[in-house]
């Protein structure tokens, strides 16, 4: 399995840059088209989502080097490589959302109708990025057998031979990580359309869904962080789905007709 994509002026660009780079492109262009429905300028879109990326990859590397500082307390000047990976995607959801609550803060926009939107656009971008897992041979879980694979029927051949590394077929986690995070996007999306979906149910879904499924998902993983004997990736999914079942009941709490995300109401940015 060939990590690298291409070559261009002797750099080697990795196929998980490229997935990356796709979620971000498809994620700007949907969010774009989202908030245009509300009259949300685009530049106010831009300048968030280039902030938001920034400090969301920042957060994603941060997060990786505190989990191994065992390492990279002895190699410091790695810290900054990278290109040579060591993302942990809770990192740029904890430092990216954060971003966000600030930025709309600034210009008094409701920040739960911005993560709404944010909502679908980042699952998918998961989704796309796990593959750069696969082409990297990593995310893998527990070692198994062909047959095994096989038999689960919903897994295509070549990922299953791309899971055999150095003779050894592995459980594609990968794989079942991204399909969570699709059917995650179609839950969303549905949600989204209903009557009376109210600002705040897609932030609060797409923690509580893709938590459980990280949670499930960690289990079987092989490369994990850890805190101690505990996984920190599944310690984060716990918190990070408390988050959105307050943030979910909070607003199923409000009158009936209030906070209505499909209300047609046009956002109000001020000072921008």
């Amino acid at each position: 399995m060939n990590p690298v994509a291409f070559t261009i002026f002797g750099l080697s660009i990795k196929w998980y840059s490229v997935f990356i780079f796709c979620g971000i492109v498809i994620s700007y262009i949907l969010i774009t088209s989202e908030c245009k429905k509300f009259g949300i300028p685009k530049d106010f879109v831009t300048n968030l989502l280039f902030w938001t990326i920034i400090m969301g990859i920042i957060g994603a590397r941060l997060y990786y080097v505190i989990f191994n500082w065992g390492y990279y307390s002895s190699h410091l000047g790695e810290i900054f490589k990278i290109w040579e990976g060591g993302l942990a995607i809770h990192g740029g959801i904890i430092l990216g959302g954060l971003t966000v609550l600030l930025y709309c803060k600034k210009y008094k926009v409701s920040s739960l109708r911005i993560l709404d939107i944010i909502a679908p656009c980042l699952l998918f971008s998961q989704a796309l990025g796990r593959w750069g897992n696969f082409f990297n041979q990593e995310a893998y879980g527990v070692a198994t057998t062909l047959e095994k694979l096989q038999s689960l029927k919903i897994i295509p051949n070549f990922v299953i031979y791309g899971m055999n590394i150095n003779g050894v077929y592995y459980t594609p986690t990968f794989y079942f990580e991204s399909l969570w995070c699709l059917l995650g996007v179609i839950v969303i999306l549905i949600v989204r359309k209903l009557k009376y979906t109210r600002i705040g149910f897609q932030t609060g879904i797409y923690f509580m869904w893709y938590s459980v499924g990280r949670f499930i998902i960690e289990s079987f993983r092989t490369d994990s962080l850890m805190l101690g004997y505990f996984k920190v990736a599944q310690i984060v999914s716990i918190i990070l789905f408390i988050v959105g079942l307050v943030i979910f009941l909070i607003q199923l709490k409000k009158p009936k007709l209030e906070d209505m995300y499909n209300s047609g109401e046009k956002v109000e940015i001020k000072n921008f």
